[in-house]
């Protein structure tokens, strides 16, 4: 295997999942994956530019970043690309009020966004939010809209915690899409606008970054 300078020549930017990657969620703050903290520290000690991309949506960046500090991570919250700041911006940019189906760890994010007579709705991992009457009320929200817009927090399938894996936000979108007859629009992971906005933020271009 080549050295790990020849493995990036060319690369001028890197871009690091959180959850699975760095550390598993879970009691306690979660658990370190091992090497990672120094794997980080590694690549902050180099030329190359380091951006932290998440889709993680039970917590406010600054509650993320203060735990991954805690596991002994070099972050700051000015690092990170989230989806719920992301969804804030779209909602700002195009008007809309949504009706939140969200954890309440990331409610915050939400603080300055009007949700009064809601006209779309932002759905992210809920977590135990994920009741029959908050589905079925954001269900009723969409359904009574002209041009129903769903927006969700990422769509993947589950994720793994220290205590097993748990359901993850895209089989409650994919729930909303079916009884509604809509597709949703993801902000986060997979989305390319998503990386587009990450590598923007470091001033890197996709060809350049791993």
């Amino acid at each position: 295997m080549a050295p790990w300078g020849e493995r990036l020549a060319g690369v001028r930017g890197v871009l690091l999942d959180i959850s699975g990657v760095l550390y598993d969620s879970g009691a306690g703050g979660g658990t370190a994956i091992t090497g990672s903290v120094e794997a980080v520290a590694r690549l902050k000690g180099s030329r190359l530019k380091v951006r932290f991309c998440t889709n993680e949506s039970q917590k406010s960046r600054a509650e993320l970043v203060g735990q991954l500090r805690r596991l002994g991570f070099d972050i700051s919250e000015g690092e990170v690309t989230a989806p719920a700041p992301a969804a804030c911006q779209i909602l700002k940019e195009r008007g809309l009020r949504p009706y939140l189906l969200i954890h309440d760890g990331v409610r915050s994010e939400f603080d300055q966004i009007d949700t009064s007579n809601p006209n779309c709705v932002v759905i992210a991992d809920a977590g135990e939010s994920f009741s029959y009457q908050n589905m079925n009320n954001a269900f009723q929200v969409l359904m009574e809209l002209e041009n129903p817009v769903l927006i969700s927090l990422g769509k993947g399938r589950y994720y793994k915690e220290t205590s097993g894996l748990m359901l993850d936000v895209g089989p409650y979108m994919k729930a909303l899409e079916y009884a509604c007859g809509i597709k949703a629009e993801v902000v986060g992971k997979p989305s390319p606008e998503f990386f587009k906005s990450a590598l923007q933020a470091i001033g890197v271009e996709a060809h350049q970054a791993q």
